[in-house]
């Protein structure tokens, strides 16, 4: 094989009628063959290691209180969805996400976000009768794009034009990339999902890589391909059976690593560079699962502190345990959660305030709001604007 071999392994510019290059993708498995040397393996290996960590993890304290693994993946599936937002510019933080499941009032970018999570939602459970494909990321787009910025850009429709992408004033001569024209983009996603669908001897993760970065080259929606292309991330180990539970995603890294994972995407169709890609792929699993470990933690450990401090008082540790639910509280939530008197839930939250749990972030007398402000700080950990 020669230079040139690996260069095109991920496809070809190919010169349009009126005059602009789309590049083709290849077909997956790329060749040739990814080049298993030793630190592909070593990562491969650590990242294997941490994702089992990660799922092994078991939250069942002796304690009935103890938090579930429900509750959990519902938090890290806000945190993944105001992360991989943010990387497509939008502003709204995890704060934000939670005071409008309080109030009922959301920005344009929160609506986005909120979008997210039900896409989050609705594509965890197709995979109960689906299986990752086509039909399924036409699904989860729609969800998406519903209602928000994007909603007039044919939301669970492939694209059926040209599309690019560069900085502001770009065109199809001076794009940083061109993905296929329609006719190209429907056959390489049809080889995409056979890919997806395929039994080979590939390792999961690589294959996960594999899928991401080809989603993201086809770029078959006018717009949502990078939420989507991520969310397919967790979707896919779910359905191989990696992950039990929705508690690996990569935005967090990707986010923090911007232009690199930019700049590893853009290689591969530049210069065939699968094996960079892959090794920041696993770098990112590795990191991710290990931090969401360490998340879970101390969240444990903040809760078996809590509980002890009200350890004499069950309606208040009653209120703890919603609290892990829903961080951003006020009276009126506490009384029609428990269904206690106004007294009640008022002499519920001063007990907590009094305990240092929660905290008042209004500063007025009426209409207050409380936070359970160690827990939100773990929780927001990346998610800062």
């Amino acid at each position: 094989m020669n230079k040139d071999d690996f260069k095109n392994r991920a496809g070809r510019y190919i010169s349009q009628t009126t005059g602009y290059k789309a590049f083709i993708p290849a077909n997956l498995p790329p060749e040739p063959s990814i080049i298993f040397e030793p630190e592909l393996y070593n990562l491969l290996s650590n990242a294997d290691r941490a994702i089992g960590r990660l799922d092994g993890i078991t939250f069942h304290h002796p304690s009935c209180f103890s938090i579930s693994m429900f509750i959990l993946s519902e938090m890290y599936a806000r945190k993944e969805a105001v992360m991989s937002s943010q990387i497509e510019g939008t502003q709204a933080s995890l704060i934000d996400i939670f005071d409008s499941e309080l109030t009922g009032e959301r920005s344009k970018d929160v609506e986005e976000v909120i979008n997210y999570i039900k896409a989050t939602e609705q594509g965890i459970n197709l995979l109960k009768k689906l299986p990752v494909s086509i039909r399924l990321i036409k699904e989860i787009h729609n969800t998406l794009l519903r209602g928000v910025r994007g909603s007039t850009k044919s939301p669970g429709e492939f694209r059926k034009s040209q599309n690019w992408i560069g900085i502001p004033g770009s065109t199809l001569s001076t794009a940083s990339y061109v993905p296929p024209p329609p006719h190209e983009m429907m056959q390489a996603l049809d080889k995409l999902e056979k890919f997806i669908h395929t039994e080979d001897e590939l390792p999961v993760l690589i294959k996960n890589a594999l899928i991401h970065a080809q989603f993201e080259m086809i770029h078959p929606f006018l717009d949502g391909n990078g939420r989507i292309g991520r969310l397919l991330i967790v979707l896919f180990l779910l359905e191989r059976g990696v992950l039990n539970h929705p508690m690996l995603y990569l935005s967090y890294f990707f986010k923090k690593n911007r232009q690199e994972y930019y700049d590893r995407l853009t290689n591969i169709h530049k210069n065939g560079d699968w094996e960079g890609w892959i090794k920041f792929f696993l770098k990112g699993v590795c990191e991710v699962s290990t931090q969401a470990v360490e998340t879970a933690g101390k969240i444990m450990d903040l809760q078996d502190r809590d509980k002890e401090q009200l350890i004499e008082d069950p309606k208040a540790i009653m209120l703890l345990n919603i609290l892990f639910q829903q961080p951003l509280i006020t009276v009126q939530d506490v009384k029609g959660k428990m269904s206690v008197s106004d007294s009640s839930a008022r002499r519920l939250i001063n007990k907590l305030v009094d305990k240092a749990i929660l905290v008042e972030t209004t500063g007025y007398q009426r209409n207050r709001r409380f936070i359970y402000s160690d827990y939100f700080d773990i929780l927001r950990e990346g998610t800062e604007l």
